[in-house]
């Protein structure tokens, strides 16, 4: 009788081997390819317009790049970065530069910026005048009173010649910095945000053109003077300092920078929102 040769892979505990090394690499590849293909999720606060309106131009970019972009408004200028050096958000885009570097000292904050997005011209608004030479005796001006959007209408205000500030007042000049004031102006402080609906109590208010937006106001038509082109106040993407070189962060910065974002600002916004893309810190 010939005996049969058996086949060594055969044998009960080599195949029971063999066949748990497969499943572990299956196991494993499939591991390795759901991290692979896994998104990256970004969460971005922003203020409603045009901040929030610019961000949702970009999600179909970031989603193309495997990054889900989540936008979380807000409606005032101090959440936001406090919501960042949290944790509970990625980045925000609602701010310019004075502002950001002013508030992050002031609070010791570790965050900084990456991209230069857009300017928003600040101007002045009146419901009750057509040209500032029609401003009263003890005229009511508002104002944000925030340190660096109150310096910043204040200097508008004197650009248009109605007022004169101290010459070492600086992008932080507040009303007491006030050193020439003809017609005795009360300037009145508010939040940025009420602003546009205290146009019926105030004879003018300088109002950051993201609000003004919101109100149905457009700068280069309803403003009476508005900031030239000139304007430091770049509004940036702000992001933790230790988190500036991530991948996603970068391609976020990257998709706000792009062309499409550019013509839905220059098409959406026309003269009350300037794209910065270029602009060197």
């Amino acid at each position: 009788m010939k005996k049969r040769l058996r086949n060594k892979d055969n044998h009960p505990v080599i195949r029971t081997l063999l066949v748990s090394f497969m499943l572990m690499l299956v196991l494993c590849a499939g591991g390795a390819s759901s991290e692979a293909l896994a998104p990256t999720k970004l969460r971005v606060g922003a203020t409603p317009v045009p901040h929030s309106e610019i961000l949702e131009i970009v999600k179909p970019i970031l989603k193309d790049k495997g990054i889900l972009l989540e936008v979380i408004e807000f409606t005032d200028y101090v959440t936001p970065n406090l919501a960042l050096d949290d944790g509970d958000i990625d980045a925000n885009y609602f701010q310019h530069i004075p502002y950001l570097e002013e508030f992050a000292s002031a609070r010791r904050l570790d965050i900084t910026y990456i991209a230069s997005v857009h300017i928003e011209p600040m101007g002045a608004y009146s419901k009750k005048i057509k040209d500032l030479n029609d401003l009263k005796n003890k005229a009511k001006i508002g104002i944000p009173n925030d340190p660096t959007n109150g310096g910043r209408a204040l200097l508008l205000l004197q650009r248009a010649g109605i007022i004169e500030l101290d010459d070492k007042a600086g992008i932080t000049a507040t009303k007491y910095d006030i050193v020439r004031n003809p017609k005795n102006l009360q300037i009145i402080e508010l939040e940025a945000a009420q602003l546009p609906r205290s146009l019926e109590d105030l004879d003018l208010a300088v109002i950051n053109s993201n609000y003004a937006l919101e109100a149905g106001l457009i700068a280069t038509r309803d403003a009476l003077i508005i900031e030239d082109a000139n304007s430091p106040y770049v509004n940036v993407l702000a992001v933790r300092a230790k988190d500036k070189d991530k991948a996603a962060i970068r391609e976020l910065a990257k998709a706000l920078t792009s062309e499409p974002v550019a013509e839905f600002i220059k098409e959406k916004y026309p003269g009350s929102v300037v794209p910065a893309f270029g602009l060197e810190f």
